[in-house]
């Protein structure tokens, strides 16, 4: 397979992938905010089957991500400062990730402590972070 569709791939997959962990907090703040029981057992399905449909897509996004790393070599890595500072945002974003799976699991069980206000603020706050990975990964600055 070629690098440029290698490439294609982890665009695709990381694409996909955030915008998955982007919406599964966007529910829990609704989740929080209902006092239906109906509505948040939904919830919990929802959340459940986002999460599992959206892991696949970390993974190859990791996958890939690797792959291309490998296939531009050893002194390229070392050289490339800028990858490194990106590569700790996205550690940064796969911590996120398991962070989701905990959160999750706390309202699969009913034991969710949070509120939709502090819900709104984790859905928002990686924005930053995404910006931060894909303005590195452009502009091979820093």
């Amino acid at each position: 397979m070629s690098f440029f569709w290698i490439k294609a791939l982890h665009i695709f997959f990381m694409i996909a992938w955030m915008a998955g962990i982007f919406y599964l907090p966007r529910l829990f703040v609704y989740h929080a905010q209902t006092n239906s029981h109906e509505v948040r057992e939904q919830f919990k399905i929802m959340e459940r089957k986002l999460w599992f449909f959206v892991t696949p897509f970390a993974v190859l996004t990791l996958i890939f991500g690797v792959v291309l790393i490998y296939m531009h070599g050893k002194d390229w890595f070392s050289a490339s400062k800028w990858l490194h500072v990106k590569l700790t945002l996205v550690a940064l974003v796969y911590v996120y990730h398991g962070y989701l799976f905990v959160l999750m699991r706390r309202f699969a069980q009913d034991k969710n402590t949070h509120s939709a206000r502090f819900y709104r603020f984790l859905n928002e706050a990686p924005v930053v972070v995404l910006f931060a990975i894909v303005a590195l990964a452009v502009l091979k600055a820093f």
